[in-house]
């Protein structure tokens, strides 16, 4: 995107946006276990708040809040969580994702375990849903010169 065609109004609207959005996405993330939505839709959610004032405001203004190159270590780091936390209950003598053994590990109960294990994967699908959708973006504008 060059920064010659930037519109100052639609820069200015879309960083007053991003972090109402963001925060709404976080919303969905942790209360994906209780109600609709969950770690996927949140996580895009994160993404379109980033997409958004990269697409508004040029290159340079975008990567201050997320550096080009930092989606796909986030991608990564989200679903170490998810298979970590799987994993960890595979360790623990059970099922890959049956979160009530954290209660072995976890000073909760059985169902309080369960809804922790559900939090933690919500958590990294949302991180990793978010990191490569940004990290899409900046490889497809990768070789483009007015990005």
């Amino acid at each position: 995107m060059t920064t010659d065609f930037e519109n100052p109004i639609v820069s200015l609207v879309s960083r007053v946006l991003s972090p109402f959005i963001m925060l709404f996405a976080l919303y969905v993330i942790f209360h994906g276990h209780y109600s609709p939505g969950g770690g996927f839709q949140g996580g895009t959610m994160l993404a379109a708040a980033i997409l958004l004032v990269r697409l508004s405001s040029g290159s340079e203004v975008a990567q201050l809040q997320l550096k080009r190159g930092v989606g796909t270590i986030l991608g990564s780091f989200g679903v170490l969580i998810y298979f970590g936390t799987g994993f960890l209950c595979l360790l623990l003598g059970g099922k890959f994702l049956d979160y009530e053994l954290l209660a072995r590990i976890l000073p909760v109960s059985k169902v309080m375990a369960h809804n922790w294990g559900i939090l933690f994967v919500e958590i990294g699908v949302g991180i990793a849903v978010m990191g490569l959708l940004v990290a899409i973006y900046d490889d497809l504008l990768e070789g483009d010169p007015d990005a």
